[in-house]
């Protein structure tokens, strides 16, 4: 099987994924995020989930030294926690809390026709484009 067949289907299987738990209804983020109101701890349970998955998947993975393909595994170098690392996560976590979405799933449902992942892909491309600007003016 080649390469771009396999990452398509992979990605296929994480969108399914994504549909099925309800990832892409923003009201469930944020339901999920209102802990004074009325709180669905739902996704609580799919976020265990995949931390389950990527506890096993990294073990697996950090004993290779090459990918399935050949190529080669390359894991971050840095650890620390600096400013750009926090204003980031701000960033994040502020815009799926208004919005509901985070990049996966909002292209899962840009994909299915919701008119507000237009709204948040074309916000998330916009700030994608500006970080972009800004890094190769530094």
């Amino acid at each position: 099987m080649s390469q771009r067949l396999t990452e398509f289907l992979i990605g296929l299987l994480f969108g399914v994924g994504l549909l099925l738990s309800g990832m892409t209804d923003p009201g469930k983020v944020i339901g999920f995020l209102d802990l004074a109101g009325n709180w669905d701890p739902s996704l609580a349970l799919v976020m265990g989930g995949a931390i389950l998955v990527g506890i096993f998947a990294f073990a697996f993975a950090k004993r290779r030294t090459t990918d399935f393909f050949g190529g080669a595994i390359r894991w971050p170098t840095s650890s620390a926690i600096d400013r750009r690392l926090v204003i980031g996560s701000v960033v994040f976590g502020a815009g799926w809390g208004l919005a509901g979405f985070c990049p996966g799933p909002a292209l899962v449902s840009l994909g299915a026709g919701v008119p507000q992942a237009i709204a948040f892909v074309g916000a998330m491309l916009a700030g994608m484009a500006i970080f972009e600007f800004l890094e190769r003016r530094r």
